[in-house]
């Protein structure tokens, strides 16, 4: 019976056993592992399902520990790591050689960020490794944010849920890399683009890679409910496209919708990106226990944490 329990103690003593334990971050939480044990990674690997080429991130708990993790640190990494860290800011940098390869996917870059969780900062200062965790739910499917949701997915096969309270920023890490020493977007996160390009300057955008990703999230199918997902640009039109369906409704803000929507997820009623961006895994996982024929999901608007938000709903489809 996996236990749900907020003693770092316990968490540490099953983590010093090469076993595996959900954590809770300001993103979602994670499944976490001792990064230089191969049996721990292997465990995290075979718990999500996760195929063995798609890296992990690496959590420290201070900036000052990164250079036991990578061995190049770019200037513009550096200033990244000082405006956003501890936060929702993964850097993936040239890797030292004792991260092992299976952390990397075999790559010589590691991804590697400081989370910004009481809980969590307090097992990283207690542990002589730092941990992987990619997020604690089965691969493809919607991020936890919660504890339940971690015990939903893994009841009978992980023995404890480190618990956080719900995650604060609600969506995972936006991901750096470097090229020449010029920062690339990796994948969109908590943390939007344009607060990062206000920093640093002009940041390219890799294109998504389901063969040889060279960072974690790359995938083009990800974060998906069992339930089937459309994204709308018109949810009244896209509502009498089904008008035999049993159908829930995600939207940014309150939208009159007919009498015969099953439920309907506002993630802002004010219209407050970063508290939709928060509301919208919760959301989706309420949704994807009413039994429902279809999910639609409005457009949000292409700025700031509205372009992750769909940049999730757009993945999230692929299903």
């Amino acid at each position: 019976m996996i236990q749900i329990a907020t003693s770092v103690q316990d968490a540490k003593n099953i983590l010093e056993r090469e076993e595996l334990v959900a954590i809770p971050t300001e993103t979602v939480y994670g499944l976490a592992g001792n990064i230089y044990s191969e049996t721990a990674i292997k465990k995290i690997f075979e718990t999500k399902k996760r195929p063995f080429f798609n890296p992990l991130i690496v959590h420290i708990d201070d900036i000052s520990k990164l250079d036991q993790i990578a061995c190049e640190v770019p200037e513009k990494a550096t200033i990244l790591a000082n405006a956003f860290w501890p936060g929702s800011l993964t850097l993936v940098l040239k890797k030292k050689a004792t991260i092992p390869d299976s952390i990397t996917a075999g790559k010589n870059t590691v991804a590697v960020r400081v989370p910004n969780h009481p809980l969590t900062l307090e097992l990283l200062k207690s542990l002589d490794f730092p941990l992987a965790a990619p997020s604690a739910n089965p691969f493809g499917s919607i991020s936890p944010t919660t504890a339940k949701h971690v015990a939903d997915y893994f009841s009978s096969t992980l023995e404890m849920v480190l618990d956080g309270g719900s995650c604060a920023n609600g969506v995972e890490s936006t991901i750096i890399g470097f090229e020449n020493g010029e920062p690339i977007l990796y994948r969109l996160g908590a943390i939007a683009l344009e607060e990062i390009e206000a920093i640093v300057g002009p940041v390219a955008i890799a294109n998504k890679n389901d063969k040889t990703p060279e960072a974690p999230g790359m995938l083009s199918k990800h974060y998906a409910p069992k339930t089937k997902i459309i994204l709308s640009t018109n949810l009244a039109a896209s509502i009498n496209d089904y008008p035999n369906a049993k159908i829930g409704i995600i939207s940014f803000t309150n939208q009159n919708v007919p009498s015969t929507i099953t439920a309907i997820e506002i993630l802002s009623e004010k219209g407050d990106l970063k508290e939709a961006t928060t509301n919208l895994y919760a959301a989706m996982h309420r949704l994807d226990t009413l039994n429902l024929d279809l999910i639609i999901a409005s457009y949000f608007p292409n700025n700031q944490l509205g372009n992750t938000i769909n940049d999730r709903l757009l993945r999230a489809t692929k299903n």
